[in-house]
């Protein structure tokens, strides 16, 4: 077997040498120190040292595993990392082939090398990461480490969590998972697994609208401000114990009506939760407020079509109001979310609103009409015209990128035009009871919001009992009707309106399903 030499590990560091310089550090064991010593003398140049550790770090990290230990229970530092402390500074850009020796300066520097997804990476290491490093290595609990640098218990999990998705800390794999078919014959089969839990919060039924399509107006007593402090630790106990990070949506009613919004809302911020709203229009002073505390991962508002329309659902002047607040939310760098409830009267609306909404928000989707509640009075379009509507809504996608893709019926589309499916409603289909429970203001736990699918009730039993219990379970459930199909894991159409429409969602099909789509293979042909 060949013995490698210096040019052959480190040609970087090699291309600053002499030939004699190389030929002396071949049979070396330890390049840098040797490299060191020369630079004492002057016989190389001053970053040579770092330069070279920092290749050999590369190519051993390359060599390296970077999987989670089998037996592990908490997060691990990757064992695929190195940390150089370096005294020179510039080498990185050395090392990428900008081989200008005056860009590498004296000057103490520490550089993280590891491998994330089969590639290695070097960079830098800021401060923030080193602390994730040490907090991660000591086995820390966040809040303890939080309290003896002073600081607020959000910011270091939120620490964490960044190095968790940098790959310089690998976290225990997700429990939250669930056994999917990936082909008709029923085998083989694949696993779901959800790195994000969502926690839908009703902290109250209290709402400055009264939209003809709301699907619960029964009276609820609010969340006391203690209980949901119990709600909070319960949840962060719940995505402990399944290895899942948390976010909570606040929703309602109009969750900022309820009295103690921001003292919920400092809290979940500081337990390290991903926030988002799910409310209505609100004082710019209001949402900076919210801002100061923490950034929500988006702002979701409702519009029902084009002005009259909308108007006619949810009051007049509305549409102007959340138009007008979209600004709002673009000024303060929030990101803007509008959801549709699409019925028959306002499909065609859809395309047009989006036209008016481009370049103004993030996003638009649309959930069909859950019909329960005051919402059973409205109608569902005819199943022939919304199978329309989706090829018209995929093309129009093509061209205005405010067009979101949330209905599990797109991926239906998606699948038989030959184009690639997205995650679905929740990025596993629905994600009833898997990746998602909504909490009402009185406690009781609901698969889903959009219709009655009750699974538990936090008076009785804590967020993990109920999720293991055997009503999650159910609605956890695909349709006995979509076994057979083979985008089942990114489908199941949507219960709610399966249930809405008086069917069973443990063996009906979703009434706008053209049927069960086979393999690729298996299909006699594609409708465009």
């Amino acid at each position: 077997m060949k013995t490698s030499t210096f040019r052959d590990r480190c040609p970087v560091t090699a291309s600053f040498l002499a030939d004699g310089t190389i030929r002396a550090l071949n049979d070396e064991a330890a390049p840098p120190e040797v490299l060191r010593q020369m630079v004492r003398l002057g016989q190389a140049p001053f970053f040579t040292p770092d330069l070279c550790t920092l290749e050999l770090a590369v190519d051993a990290v390359g060599r390296l595993s970077a999987a989670y230990p089998p037996d592990g229970t908490s997060p691990v530092i990757n064992p695929a990392l190195q940390l150089c402390a370096l005294e020179s500074q510039g080498c990185i850009d050395l090392l990428r082939g900008n081989q200008f020796q005056q860009q590498a300066v004296p000057g103490r520097e520490m550089v993280l090398v590891w491998k994330m997804d089969g590639m290695v990476r070097v960079e830098v290491a800021a401060p923030e990461e080193l602390a994730a490093l040490k907090i991660t290595a000591e086995g820390l609990d966040p809040a303890a480490a939080a309290h003896e640098a002073s600081a607020e218990p959000g910011l270091v999990r939120a620490l964490l969590q960044r190095a968790v998705a940098k790959g310089l800390i690998l976290a225990p794999p997700s429990r939250i998972r669930r056994d999917v078919t990936d082909s008709p014959s029923g085998s083989p089969s694949a696993e779901q697994a959800a790195e994000v839990f969502t926690l839908q919060w009703h902290l109250t039924q209290s709402c400055d609208l009264s939209c003809r399509h709301c699907y619960d107006r029964s009276a609820r007593p609010e969340t006391p401000l203690a209980r949901a402090m119990e709600v909070m630790a319960d949840f962060r106990d719940f995505c402990r114990q399944r290895n899942v990070r948390g976010q909570i949506s606040l929703s309602g009613g109009n969750p900022l009506m309820y009295p103690h919004f921001l003292e919920v809302y400092r809290h979940a911020a500081d337990e390290g939760f991903a926030l988002a709203i799910l409310g209505n229009p609100a004082p710019r002073e209001r949402i900076a407020e919210i801002a100061a505390i923490a950034r929500p991962v988006y702002f979701q508002v409702s519009l029902e079509g084009l002005p009259e329309h909308n108007d006619a659902i949810r009051g007049l002047g509305h549409f102007e109001r959340v138009m007008d607040f979209l600004d709002v939310l673009r000024d303060l760098d929030i990101q803007g979310q509008v959801m549709l409830t699409l019925t028959r009267d306002n499909m065609q609306q859809v395309l047009p609103l989006a036209e008016l909404l481009e370049g103004r928000v993030w996003g638009l989707a649309f959930n069909r009409l859950s019909p329960v509640g005051r919402g059973a009075a409205l109608a569902l379009p005819e199943p022939s015209a919304f199978q329309d509507f989706l090829g018209e809504y995929c093309r129009a996608a093509e061209r205005l990128s405010v067009l979101s893709f949330k209905d599990n019926m797109l991926n239906a589309h998606l699948s038989r035009s030959g184009r690639p499916t997205f995650g679905g409603c929740t990025g596993f289909g629905c994600g009833a009871a898997f990746n998602f429970m909504a909490l009402l203001p009185d406690g009781e736990v609901h698969a889903c919001r959009k219709f009655p699918s009750p699974i538990g009730d936090i008076s009785r039993a804590s967020l993990g009992e109920i999720y293991d219990g055997p009503q999650a379970a159910r609605y956890r459930k695909r349709s006995r009707a979509c076994l057979d199909c083979s985008i089942a894991s990114v489908c199941g159409g949507c219960p709610a309106v399966t249930s809405g429409l008086g069917l069973d969602i443990a063996i009906d099909r979703d009434p706008f399903c053209p049927g069960p789509i086979l393999p690729p293979e298996q299909q006699s042909g594609k409708s465009d």
